[in-house]
C-alpha cells in the first residue's frame, strides 16, 4: 500500500475548520466572512427542516396522500426513549450536505418491505471512501468498514466520474482551478503547504518508486486542469482536512461575503451581508421574496431529498416536501388567495378552512352569514357556502 501523500507533514492545528494555514487563528475579518459560511449553511438547513414530509401515491392520475414509513417520523434514537425527529434529522443531515458534499448514515434496522428503519446520521469528517473506477466499492467510518447495503449515503455537487459528493466550496475551487488565480491554489490544495485536501491511496498494491512518481504527475496535471484523476483498480479516498484546505482557499482568493453567499446559492440580504445599491432588488411582499428563494436557490436541493427520501418509501409510492410551508404569506394576502381560489371553484369553503386549521362550516354558521348578508337563493344548496 502506498501514500501519494505524506500525512506526517502535517500540522495538527490545520485540522479545524478555522485555523489559518499559518497555525494561527484566523483574523476578525476572516471570521466574520465564516460566519457567513455558516449563516448561509443554516438558513438553507433551517428551511427544509421546515417543510414536511408528505408521502403520496398516484391513483387514476390523483395524488393521493399515504401513512408516513416511521422513519420519515422519527428516524433514529439519541438515546433510549429519546427519539430524534425528522426535523432535526433533516436539519443536521442537510447541513451535512451543504458543508461537506456527502449525507452519510448507517442502516441500523429494517422494516417488514427490507427498507431503512432507523438511520444514524454521521459525521462526514469521519467516512473514508474505497473507489474503483467510478462506484464506491466500500465505505470506512472512524476506521471500521461498513458494507454499503448497510450505508445511506445522499450526494450534493456531484462532477461526473467521481462518486463522492463535494462541498460548494471545494466545487467552485475546482471549476475555478483553472483559472489564472486559482491555478496555484490547485497545487497548494493537494500538496502546497503541507495541508493535502485529502489522501489517497492505492488498496491494492504497493507502488514502487517509479509507479509512485508517474501516478503522481499524473495526477497533479489532472487536478491542475480543473478535472478528476482516477488510476489504478482501488484508491481510497479519504477527506482528512477539508475544512481547513476550504479556509485556505477563502483566505488565499480573498472572495467577499456576498460571493461566499453566491457559492452556497443563498441571497446575501438573508444572511445580513451588505450589498450595493445598484444589486439591490425590491420585492413587493415577503411572499415574492420566499419564492424566489424557494425556486432560484432551494428547489434542487429540495428535489435531490425528495428524490432521495423516496427511496424510503414503498414500491410505487414517493415523498414530497412541502414548499408552501415556507412560502410564508400575511393574513390579508392569504384570505385573498383563498377567495379567488373559491371564485374560480378550485377551492371549496371548507378545503380553505382546513388549510388555517378551522373546522368545516356547520350549518348554524351559514344561517349567520345569511342575517349578515341576506338569505341564499332558493336554487343554491344549502351545504354550499360563498364565505369563509
Amino acid at each position: 500500500m502506498s501514500v501519494l501523500f505524506r500525512r506526517d507533514q502535517l500540522n495538527p492545528t490545520l485540522t479545524t475548520p478555522w485555523m489559518s494555514r499559518t497555525g494561527g487563528r484566523v483574523r476578525a475579518n476572516q471570521a466574520m466572512r465564516h460566519s457567513v459560511v455558516w449563516g448561509a449553511m443554516h438558513l438553507r438547513a433551517d428551511l427544509i427542516s421546515l417543510m414536511p414530509i408528505d408521502v403520496f401515491r398516484d391513483v387514476d392520475g390523483v395524488a393521493v396522500q399515504q401513512q408516513k414509513p416511521a422513519v420519515l417520523v422519527s428516524p433514529w434514537e439519541v438515546a433510549d426513549s429519546q427519539p430524534m425527529s425528522i426535523g432535526e434529522w433533516m436539519y443536521s443531515t442537510q447541513m451535512a450536505l451543504d458543508g461537506h458534499g456527502n449525507n452519510v448514515g448507517i442502516v441500523h434496522s429494517r422494516d417488514g418491505f427490507g427498507l431503512p428503519a432507523m438511520i444514524e446520521p454521521v459525521d462526514p469528517e469521519a467516512v473514508s471512501y474505497r473507489v474503483k473506477g467510478s462506484r464506491i466499492v466500500e465505505y470506512r467510518i472512524n476506521g471500521t468498514v461498513e458494507k454499503p447495503e448497510n450505508i445511506w449515503h445522499e450526494r450534493q455537487h456531484t462532477i461526473a466520474g467521481f462518486p463522492v459528493g463535494l462541498s460548494p466550496i471545494t466545487n467552485a475551487a475546482l471549476a475555478l482551478s483553472s483559472g489564472m488565480s486559482a491555478q496555484q491554489f490547485a497545487l497548494d490544495w493537494f500538496e502546497g503547504g503541507a495541508v493535502p485536501k485529502a489522501i489517497l491511496k492505492n488498496v491494492e498494491k504497493k507502488l514502487d518508486k517509479a509507479e509512485a512518481q508517474a501516478a503522481k504527475e499524473s495526477f497533479k496535471a489532472t487536478i491542475q486542469n480543473g478535472d478528476v484523476w482516477t488510476a489504478g483498480k482501488d484508491w481510497e479516498y479519504n477527506p482528512i482536512a477539508a475544512k481547513a484546505s476550504e479556509t485556505s482557499f477563502i483566505e488565499q482568493m480573498q472572495y467577499t461575503d456576498v460571493e461566499l453567499c453566491r457559492f452556497f446559492g443563498v441571497p446575501a440580504d438573508l444572511v445580513d451581508v451588505a450589498t450595493t445599491n445598484a444589486s439591490a432588488v425590491t420585492y413587493a411582499s415577503i411572499s415574492q421574496r420566499n419564492l424566489q428563494l424557494m425556486v432560484l436557490n432551494l428547489g434542487g436541493a429540495v428535489k435531490r431529498r425528495e428524490d432521495a427520501l423516496t427511496r424510503l418509501a414503498v414500491g410505487g409510492r414517493y415523498v414530497k416536501l412541502n414548499r408552501s410551508a415556507v412560502l410564508a404569506m400575511d393574513d390579508k394576502m392569504r384570505a385573498e388567495l383563498f377567495k379567488v381560489q373559491i371564485d374560480a371553484r378550485m377551492l371549496t369553503p371548507d378545503q380553505a378552512r382546513l388549510i388555517e386549521d378551522r373546522p368545516p362550516l356547520t350549518e348554524a354558521d351559514y344561517q349567520q352569514f345569511d342575517r349578515l348578508f341576506g338569505a341564499r337563493t332558493p336554487n343554491q344548496p344549502q351545504t354550499a357556502g360563498s364565505s369563509l
